[in-house]
């Protein structure tokens, strides 16, 4: 993606200078070097976690199923922890990082020590000494409830196919359990629906595989000195969006060494359309308030009453004060936190009020690096449906102007943190 200078008068929108940096190939995040290191650093801090997310999504999609007291869905097997992500290692599909294929090392020292050195872990989970998949599942349901957002993934859910693989995979899972059964024939819908959801913990588990490689080698680049640039980074995620858009997204269940598909891959549902682009949709924009902040009463009128007009996501969040408009992602900071890279530490340590403050300000860089890549999806988008940045017909240049100009009006809203981010002293 080359910078050009634009050919049309200047934007009178709002965000004017933003937009004209969209199109001269830039992000909505300022190119600075202090940008560039937080948000590099930010990315391998969240991909060690996202290394469990993903591999626990699966395994509680295709493992644990329908189990009706899953105690232990946190806890990996072995055989999830050296599952080989098919973007890292020697056998990847597509190799989009240069590492190994299983968990990350400092994943699996975590897992076995923790903060608090090493113990059962019964007493790790119990004493929340862990990873907290309670974020990844909040992210999960955030998809789940802001359904029909574009794609085939979700309508497929409601065809009477899905409903036919589900039923067989659900009378399969509690063969021999006639309690079960019984329930299952009282409150089919209930049981199709629960199954609906396992669909998306699949979905978000094969998003995050591909993110998780891409976090790490962007990592990788730049202490290597080949990313010098935030809009370096964001094309690397621009190029990375498209060498895995066709990626498929599905969902299999194993039930006793027999594999069922509740969701094939010959569906042809791709992992850009069906994945990528929900996740961004439902967890960077809208999510929902933190329960006990806002009411759903329709009276109160604290939420909107259309879910697509929902802003509580890491763009629109106040990571200072908890409970205000877009809850910032608490359990996802406690886990990027001991997975900071020395020069980010050393960084906060340089700002912090206190050693307590560095949740507050890894938060902050983790909103900044999810605007690099919200800028890349829109650049993506840009690239899929629209014309290059440098076309010389200027009907292509406009149309390119009004759809720059149409996805920044979604931070026109007092919550959104655009115009923070413009500015390197939001700390």
């Amino acid at each position: 993606m080359t910078q050009t200078k634009t050919k049309l008068p200047p934007s009178q929108h709002e965000f004017a200078e933003i937009i004209h940096r969209l199109e001269a190939g830039g992000a909505m995040l300022p190119d600075t070097p202090e940008n560039l290191m937080q948000i590099i650093g930010i990315y391998k801090a969240y991909a060690v976690p996202m290394d469990f997310y993903w591999r626990d999504l699966l395994y509680i999609a295709e493992r644990v199923f329908l189990n009706p007291l899953p105690f232990f869905k946190y806890f990996l097997p072995k055989e999830y922890l050296e599952l080989h992500n098919h973007y890292a290692g020697d056998d990847a599909d597509l190799r989009v990082w240069r590492g190994e294929a299983t968990a990350h090392p400092e994943l699996l020292a975590f897992i076995e020590k923790g903060e608090s050195g090493k113990k059962s872990k019964i007493l790790h989970h119990l004493w929340h000494d862990r990873i907290n998949m309670e974020f990844a599942e909040a992210c999960m349901r955030a998809m789940f409830w802001h359904r029909e957002m574009g794609g085939k993934f979700d309508p497929y859910l409601d065809t009477p196919e899905y409903k036919a693989a589900a039923d067989k995979a659900i009378k399969a899972y509690f063969q021999g359990n006639p309690v079960m059964l019984g329930l299952y024939k009282l409150f089919p819908e209930m049981f199709i629906e629960q199954v609906r959801q396992l669909s998306y913990y699949s979905n978000l588990g094969l998003f995050w595989e591909v993110m998780a490689a891409v976090f790490f080698e962007m990592f990788d680049l730049y202490n290597e000195g080949k990313l010098t640039s935030v809009p370096e980074a964001m094309n690397f995620l621009v190029n990375g969006i498209f060498a895995v858009a066709n990626r498929p997204i599905y969902h299999h269940v194993y039930i006793r060494g027999e594999l069922h598909e509740i969701i094939p891959k010959s569906c042809g549902f791709t992992w850009l359309f069906e994945a990528a682009l929900p996740y961004v949709e439902a967890v960077f924009y809208r999510t929902a308030p933190f329960r006990g902040t806002k009411s759903y009463n329709a009276q109160a009128k604290q939420v909107p009453e259309n879910q697509k007009y929902f802003h509580y996501g890491i763009l629109y969040a106040d990571v200072f004060p908890v409970g205000n408009a877009g809850i910032p992602p608490t359990l996802l900071m406690q886990d990027m936190l001991h997975f900071l890279p020395s020069f980010l530490v050393d960084y906060y340590k340089k700002y912090c009020r206190g050693e307590d403050d560095m949740l507050i300000q890894l938060g902050i860089t983790f909103q900044r690096s999810m605007y690099c890549v919200t800028s890349a999806v829109i650049q993506a988008l840009r690239q899929a449906t629209l014309h290059p940045l440098d076309d010389p017909d200027l009907e292509h240049l406009k149309a390119n102007r009004a759809f720059f100009e149409a996805q920044l009006d979604r931070f026109k809203r007092p919550e959104a943190r655009l115009r923070d981010i413009q500015r390197q002293d939001y700390r």
